[in-house]
């Protein structure tokens, strides 16, 4: 059997840094082959958080940045073929996302954007390998959210025949595949609300580390339910499917906002707070859209979150809430492999948007291709 290899590269709104999968796809089921992640170096980090408002020069800004990413992106993948032993003539194309500084889907205009930052011809110089990115604006321009594009995947390794499965993915934001017992005619996506991304912001500001450990400090916390309904008041929540977010409208900003009537809380008990809006809007959007499903299965860096995973569970308690671990796929592989998966589609020309989890006018080929 001759092997049918894409690389998928994800980097996501918790802007932690890359993480990439060298894929097969010539068998039954997907077969990765190589995983690797590179961190983003401090400097690209705070730009690219930077660029999620705007701000003076921009323009010059954002392609030195989508410059850097690119550079990123061609370390991960000349370790992906490192660790395989497989030469880049092998490997079909690369499915590079590109980092989300903006996403306005029908906003102003009717339309609406959605923006990348990303060079993906400097990444096919750089590696010598098709790349194919832009995957989002074709389904904004027929009318759709651009977002989420991996429940088509989350189908094609968590669907099982006449069972519901939801499958919860938890990076700066959170979104929800709901995929119903008849599988491909039975599919259902969105994006719950914030993911690690307030938690992250807050960690940071007060205890200089890029995250919370495992849940640690939250754990440490007390929730405060005025607090907890006045974030859960956000009119985002109430709206129904097909939606979606980002760091347009969940970013410290917001919560600052939120905060200014709770000026003497300890910051331990917003942490406590924060993962528990995050557990409550995953939790709700899974009670209203799956109800009947037996199982969550949860992937992203919030799946190694042993905090926020018990208070899934808690918010659930009928559900199996479980790491994509024990579905074969680990968490940190997920959205990689669901890019190395849409590349795979954009070459054969296939259809890989989902107006039903969308809201476009149809099915689109999605994503443009950069040749080596």
């Amino acid at each position: 059997m001759v092997a049918e290899l894409f690389i998928g590269l994800m980097s996501g709104t918790s802007l932690d840094g890359v993480d990439g999968v060298l894929a097969d796809f010539s068998g039954d089921s997907l077969a990765v082959l190589a995983h690797a992640s590179a961190p983003f170096p401090p400097l690209l980090r705070q730009e690219l958080l930077e660029l999620n408002s705007s701000g003076p020069n921009e323009l010059h800004r954002s392609a030195l940045a989508a410059n850097a990413l690119a550079g990123v992106y061609a370390s991960v993948v000349a370790n992906l073929l490192a660790q395989a032993g497989i030469a880049r003539q092998q490997v079909s194309a690369i499915g590079a996302h590109g980092q989300t500084v903006r996403h306005q889907p029908q906003a102003v205009d009717g339309t609406g954007y959605t923006l990348q930052l990303n060079s993906p011809a400097l990444l096919a110089e750089l590696t010598g390998i098709d790349v194919v990115a832009d995957f989002r604006s074709r389904d904004i321009a027929a009318g759709g959210q651009g977002a989420p594009l991996v429940p088509a995947f989350h189908q094609s390794v968590f669907g099982r025949p006449g069972e519901t499965v939801a499958a919860l993915n938890i990076g700066g934001i959170s979104n929800l595949t709901v995929l119903g017992p008849r599988l491909a005619d039975d599919i259902l996506g969105f994006d719950c609300g914030p993911g690690n991304a307030l938690m992250d912001a807050w960690c940071q500001q007060h205890l200089g580390h890029a995250f919370d450990a495992d849940g640690a400090w939250a754990a440490s916390g007390q929730i405060n339910a005025d607090l907890l309904a006045a974030l859960l008041a956000e009119p985002y929540f109430a709206q129904a499917a097909p939606k979606s977010t980002g760091r347009d409208l969940f970013n410290p900003a917001w919560l600052a906002e939120k905060l200014k009537p709770f000026p003497h809380l300890q910051p331990a008990d917003v942490q406590a707070t924060l993962t528990e809006l995050t557990a409550r809007c995953c939790a709700d959007s899974t009670k209203r859209y799956s109800s009947d499903s037996k199982v969550l299965i949860v992937c992203g860096g919030g799946a190694f979150n042993g905090h926020l995973m018990a208070r899934l569970q808690a918010c659930l308690p009928t559900l199996q809430v479980c790491s994509s671990q024990a579905c074969g796929l680990p968490p940190l592989q997920v959205e990689a492999s669901a890019f190395a998966w849409l590349a795979r589609k954009t070459v054969r020309r296939e259809t890989a948007s989902l107006p039903a989890v969308t809201g476009a006018h149809g099915a689109r080929i999605l994503g443009a291709i950069y040749p080596a």
